[in-house]
């Protein structure tokens, strides 16, 4: 029989993470899916029964989230208008019943190319905060997550939360899918945009599913900076197609992903303020 682990404090949970071999489990969401037997391989860790990894705190440094708040607490999380797309990437993760059981950290550790939660988190500026037996560290996002189901968690490490500092400016997402439930992204992006006197003051700009990771377009950012909305919408394609490099898949080849890529950030850009 399968040894089932699940302690309520995150001291137990590294002792226990310690000792190796076990499958961390949350929401399951991904991590039953990913598996072709009926029962998981190895002992298990859940981590549902520790408080600590729960809930939407802020203090002076900023927004700490839970790694097990679950996409539901997040979409209806009394928020800033930056956070908005972070709340509408949300609400289109898989299904309710998905929402409300997938947490954001579990979210991460998949790491798929196509995570809804990537994008908005990076034009956040978010970070992750990993613990473990010899204390806390804290990763930028972008170093985190290291490829298709990598990260870079040590072993014995448990991911505990999302750190995003105070920002301004208006958050957005959109998704293209088959359809609009339950659908793996053919491409997404996200933005966060602060204006000023009608102009772009400053852009945080973030590609997804087009790419082993979900990329910044720092370059694009760059180039928008000054312009109206509408001027901004109309920048050179290469500047998002020379960041990607998408794959071609069974849901949509390299130059259709690219083309969904430049049609979905004009969207975001030319339609901020509205």
């Amino acid at each position: 029989m399968t040894a089932y682990h699940r302690p309520d404090t995150l001291d137990a949970a590294l002792r226990i993470a310690a000792d190796g071999g076990c499958v961390v489990a949350a929401g399951c969401t991904d991590l039953f899916p990913a598996r072709s037997a009926q029962a998981l391989a190895g002992p298990v860790l859940d981590l549902t029964g520790i408080a600590a990894l729960k809930g939407i705190t802020r203090d002076a440094a900023g927004w700490r989230i839970g790694a097990g708040a679950s996409w539901a607490e997040i979409a209806r999380a009394d928020l800033p208008a930056a956070f908005a797309g972070l709340q509408a990437a949300a609400r289109e993760v898989g299904s309710v019943q998905i929402q409300t059981s997938g947490t954001i950290g579990g979210n991460l550790c998949n790491a798929s190319p196509a995570a809804d939660g990537l994008p908005p988190l990076l034009t956040l500026g978010a970070s992750v905060e990993v613990a473990g037996t010899a204390g806390l560290r804290v990763l930028a996002l972008q170093d985190f997550v290291l490829g298709p189901r990598r990260v870079a968690l040590a072993p014995g490490e448990i991911l505990t939360a999302v750190l995003i500092p105070e920002v301004q400016g208006q958050g957005r997402f959109l998704k293209l899918g088959a359809r609009k439930y339950l659908v793996i992204s053919i491409v997404m992006g996200a933005a966060r945009i602060v204006l000023e006197d009608g102009r772009i003051a400053q852009a945080a700009l973030a590609m997804g599913a087009a790419s082993p990771v979900a990329r910044r377009l720092t370059a694009l950012e760059t180039a928008v900076t000054g312009l109206r909305p509408a001027e901004a919408a109309g920048f050179d394609p290469a500047l998002v197609t020379g960041a990607l490099s998408p794959l071609s898949d069974p849901r949509a080849d390299e130059t259709y992903r690219n083309e969904a890529a430049v049609t979905l950030m004009r969207r975001l850009i030319g339609e901020a303020g509205q």
